[in-house]
Formats: structure tokens, C-alpha cells, sequence
């Protein structure tokens, strides 16, 4: 199984979910910020994971990314998960799919990237092999709520299960 995830990462949490998950998963995996990710999913790629943090209730915009450097981020993405998955094309053989998000654990918030990037998926006819899962980090910069590395990593073995079926 060939993995392609892609993430959006602002303070690092959402990358570090996104390595961890990776990990879980196991083989062959390439993980990929949203501005190296392919405008195309290659042909030979099984599963596309799709991961970025929680901002104002969905997925992050250019005004929530300035307002995140404005808090402090160092490194801002020119383009987040919705920009890319607006700009992807509908791939030939369409791979299955999952997506994350990681969102600040207090105050809780409703809302959800991973929710709205899983929907934009499902319109270009890519299968779920999961519901939308949702990491914690402590505050909006982070660091990753405790246990949360471990449970990304078992989430990947998750995935790899649901995929060999």
C-alpha cells in the first residue's frame, strides 16, 4: 500500500500528528505539507490522508493563517488543506481517504477541518476508509495534548487494517 498524507501545519502540531500517523501506518508512506503536495494524486498512491489544524470552526483561510503569524508562527503555508483540495484534480483512479485535524483541547470549540476537508473528498469520488478524527493540543500553538502522538500512531495501524480489509 502506497500512502500520500498531506498536511497543513502552522506551530508543527498538525505535521507532528501527521509523522505519527505515518508511522502507524507503516510502508510505504511520503508526507507532504500542502505546499509540496501534488496538484494531482499520482495513479500508484492507495490512500491520501489529509490533515490541518481547526481554525474559526473549519479549515484555516489566508486570514486565519496571517492571524496565526501575527500570534507568533514562524513558518506559514502560502496554501492550507482548503486551497489544495480545491485545486486537486479528480484523479483518474480515485484512492481511499482519510482526514484529521488537530484543535485546541481548551477552550473546546465546535468545528472541525477534518469534517469539512473529508466532504471535499467525497465530491471528487474518493472512498472514506475512516471518519474524521481529531487530535488535541494545549492552547492554539500548541504543544500536542498528552498522549496524543500515540494515538495518532495506533490510529495509522487503524487505517493499514481498514485498507487490507
Amino acid at each position: 500500500m502506497r500512502t500520500l498524507i498531506v498536511v497543513e501545519s502552522i506551530f508543527g502540531n498538525t505535521e507532528a500528528i501527521g509523522r505519527a500517523i505515518a508511522t502507524g501506518i507503516g510502508g510505504d508512506v511520503e508526507v507532504l505539507g500542502t505546499d509540496a503536495a501534488p496538484d494531482r494524486i499520482p495513479d500508484d498512491v492507495d490512500l491520501v490522508v489529509v490533515g490541518g489544524p481547526t481554525h474559526a470552526f473549519t479549515m484555516s483561510t489566508p486570514a486565519t493563517r496571517k492571524s496565526a503569524k501575527e500570534q507568533g508562527a514562524e513558518e506559514v503555508p502560502i496554501r492550507g488543506i482548503r486551497e489544495w483540495l480545491d485545486g486537486l484534480a479528480t484523479p483518474t483512479q480515485p484512492p481511499r481517504v482519510a482526514t484529521f485535524d488537530t484543535r485546541t483541547v481548551s477552550p473546546r470549540l465546535p468545528g472541525s477541518a477534518a469534517k469539512k476537508a473529508i466532504k471535499h473528498l467525497v465530491r471528487r469520488g474518493m472512498q472514506p476508509i475512516a471518519k474524521p478524527e481529531t487530535f488535541g493540543v494545549h492552547g492554539y500553538s500548541g504543544p500536542l495534548a498528552d498522549g496524543e502522538t500515540a494515538r495518532a500512531e495506533r490510529w495509522g495501524r487503524e487505517l493499514a487494517a481498514a485498507f487490507a480489509g
